[in-house]
């Protein structure tokens, strides 16, 4: 192209107003780049994994294999005899029956109510929204450890110590979860909801056959989370039950673990009670993940 045929296009852009194509960038550099951020974050999962990895093969290695120098990862004879030990020295059935009731009940009960109040929240006017709102936010900026008292006289007011209700209520809402479905549910458009009304739709048909299938990336979120802390919340379930049979696997493990005359010496038993724990939690997040990273990468969008 000749000078005068560039001074030419330039002066039609300045015409137009329109600004003239930067140049394209050089592909190389982002192609140089790629393979180094794929080895950093490689060597960020296997930091992050090697403790899970190391624990789930332990679960199955010999007691020659546990105590070999140097360290052996990979079972030389992999066996099943620590979990036959574990469940002949602890009660596992029953502590894992009590924390997947546990588990199902409060992550139920937070689905139901968190969703029902953060709808109310987002699409509803009543007298004292705006309180009830900063309410919820306060909430979030109190440690759960400080309310740990008041629950416990709260429960021992009621009677229900040493129940399975005493495990649940206390967690059937919170405010996270309330905060996150109120900023998912402002993001389901209001004219939707206005034609159902004038179809003659109630509120509770709005919130259940149009709003909840909306928010399913956020209600998979809300599980993964609520399950999980239910899942491995240890010291609630230790102050509310001294009956045994009503531990829940994290707190019967943990009291099997320091009891010397079932536990002394038998990290194999220590390691396939831990992964019996993690196993549930994973199965629900894989489960679970594709809604859940779809709801956080839509989190920045509401």
């Amino acid at each position: 192209m000749s000078t005068s045929e560039t001074g030419t296009g330039t002066d039609a852009a300045s015409a137009t107003g329109a600004r003239p194509a930067p140049p394209p960038r050089a592909a190389g550099g982002f192609r140089a780049r790629k393979p180094l951020t794929y080895v950093l974050l490689s060597a960020g999962l296997l930091v992050m994994t090697a403790p899970f990895l190391w624990m789930g093969l332990s679960a199955f290695k010999t007691q020659r294999d546990l105590g070999a120098s140097p360290t052996v990862w990979i079972p030389n004879e992999w066996t099943l005899a620590n979990f036959r030990e574990l469940l002949s020295l602890m009660d596992v059935p029953q502590a894992f029956f009590n924390s997947v009731l546990v588990a199902v009940f409060v992550t139920a009960c937070n689905l139901l109510f968190c969703s029902m109040l953060g709808y109310a929240l987002a699409k509803l006017n009543f007298i004292g929204k705006r309180p009830v709102f900063a309410v919820v936010l306060g909430a979030l900026m109190v440690p759960g450890n400080l309310l740990l008292l008041p629950k416990f006289v709260m429960m021992s007011k009621m009677g229900l110590l040493d129940t399975y209700a005493a495990l649940v209520l206390p967690f059937a809402a919170g405010a996270f979860g309330v905060f996150l479905m109120r900023q998912f549910m402002t993001a389901v458009p209001d004219e939707l909801l206005e034609a159902a009304r004038i179809d003659g739709a109630r509120e509770w048909f709005i919130f259940w056959r149009i709003v909840l299938p909306l928010v399913k990336p956020a209600l998979a979120t809300l599980t993964i989370f609520v399950f999980l802390g239910s899942w491995n919340n240890f010291l609630w379930p230790l102050v509310a039950t001294n009956d045994p049979d009503k531990y829940t696997l994290p707190v019967a493990l943990a009291t099997f673990a320091t009891d010397p005359t079932k536990a002394d010496g038998s990290n194999g038993v220590l390691m396939a009670g831990a992964f019996l724990v993690v196993l549930p939690v994973l199965i629900v997040f894989v489960v679970l993940q594709r809604h859940f990273t779809q709801g956080i990468a839509t989190a920045g969008l509401k």
